[in-house]
């Protein structure tokens, strides 16, 4: 989950040419006000002050240090480090970024590599996530969508994002697995949803060794229903790269391009989608996979090229220095009869639920102002001025008024 891994995509995106085909965009870093749409004030609090050297010091204020720290679920998954809170913001900043993007109009399709962390829940860290920016990022997508699908394809459950939306229709969470004794150990196939958000939780529990073309024969079929039944406004995809063959922390053996089909698929249905990064431990494959999905995104198809182009992380690649992360010979533990029963299971729950649920007329919610930068409250500063930037955010296009 290092920063190093963003840094390598970049490098590849460049070296690629692919920037001058994007629009490349530095979004607003996130305040602590921002985040609390979500998480407790309490919790992002405790992120905003805590550092390596106080963190004793804080967590004897929340009922003793064995405590405090357990409260928040910091320590060995969740470590306290240097900048935590500015590794935040920015993760969460570029996703709230990537959703104004579709809902100005201003892009078909959103890129966020640095976000994607979708184990943190509302008050505490969990599996290398602090803040959700993807349930923040959707949360801003509901503001004009009726629905938002989101489609998570990391090893592990998206347990964060399902847990924040389990209870509403408005969001349908779909998530492909590794189920079992791994963590973060949810994500049953009969954990469907609760109350109005009953059947809008998907969930497909995979075996270890699963390829592309198993993927492929689950992942299809399941989605295509979902975008005939459900009609979301905005799909969310969530392209955790431990997915891919011979991760660090993975079980599963995906190609690059078998990972990528995912990425090919949802961008048949024309639907504003928001593409965000996930987790991934073997980093030279997680930038080759991401760096090829965004060709993939603006309709470029970067494996035609015989060998990577030299970039500063150059030597990461070798020996074979090309832009490919192949499967292996690992055993796949998911049999053809197994998908099978799993898909028609899933299909039968999503026949039972309502054709594309609507919500009742009401006013927008306030587009975000300059006090919400201010973390919520009143500027000291007597010569504070709105900045041109600002200005010309708010600047409405022809038409518009119409």
């Amino acid at each position: 989950m290092k920063p190093k891994r963003m840094q390598m995509v970049h490098n590849m995106v460049v070296n690629y040419g692919l920037y001058k085909h994007m629009d490349v965009v530095k979004p607003d870093r996130l305040t602590a006000y921002q985040m609390t749409r979500f998480h407790s004030d309490e919790y992002i609090n405790f992120l905003h002050r805590v550092t390596p050297d106080n963190v004793s010091q804080i967590a004897m204020q929340h009922g003793g240090l064995e405590q405090g720290i357990a409260r928040f679920n910091v320590g060995e998954d969740c470590p306290v480090f240097e900048g935590l809170f500015e590794f935040c913001s920015i993760s969460a900043g570029g996703s709230i970024g990537a959703a104004n993007k579709l809902l100005n109009g201003e892009a078909d399709i959103a890129i966020n590599w640095s976000g994607g962390l979708h184990h943190a829940k509302k008050s505490e860290a969990s599996g290398f996530c602090y803040v959700n920016d993807i349930v923040l990022g959707i949360l801003e997508l509901l503001r004009y969508h009726q629905r938002v699908l989101y489609i998570d394809i990391d090893v592990h459950h998206g347990d964060g994002v399902e847990e924040a939306f389990y209870t509403t229709d408005r969001v349908m969470t779909c998530s492909f697995h590794k189920f079992g004794e791994f963590f973060p150990g949810t994500g049953d196939i009969r954990d469907t949803g609760l109350g109005t958000g009953r059947k809008y939780a998907v969930n497909v529990p995979l075996r270890d060794g699963i390829d592309d073309d198993s993927y492929k024969n689950i992942f299809q079929p399941v989605i295509k229903h979902i975008m005939e039944w459900y009609r979301p406004g905005a799909v969310v995809l969530q392209c955790g790269g431990d997915s891919l063959a011979g991760d660090r922390l993975g079980c599963f053996n995906l190609s690059m391009k078998g990972h990528a089909s995912c990425v090919e698929y949802m961008k048949s249905f024309n639907v504003p989608l928001m593409m965000l990064g996930g987790g991934g431990y073997t980093i030279r494959n997680v930038a080759r996979t991401w760096t090829y999905e965004t060709g993939l995104a603006l309709g470029i198809d970067l494996s035609e090229a015989e060998e990577l182009p030299y970039n500063n992380y150059f030597e990461y690649f070798g020996p074979e220095y090309k832009l490919d992360v192949p499967s292996n010979n690992m055993a796949n533990h998911n049999t053809p009869e197994y998908l099978q029963k799993m898909t028609s299971k899933i299909i039968d729950n999503l026949r039972s639920m309502p054709f594309a649920p609507s919500v009742q007329l009401q006013e927008v919610p306030r587009d975000l102002t300059m006090e919400d930068y201010l973390d919520g409250e009143d500027s000291d500063d007597e010569d504070w001025r709105i900045t041109q930037q600002y200005v010309e955010k708010r600047i409405v296009p022809n038409g518009m008024h119409d």
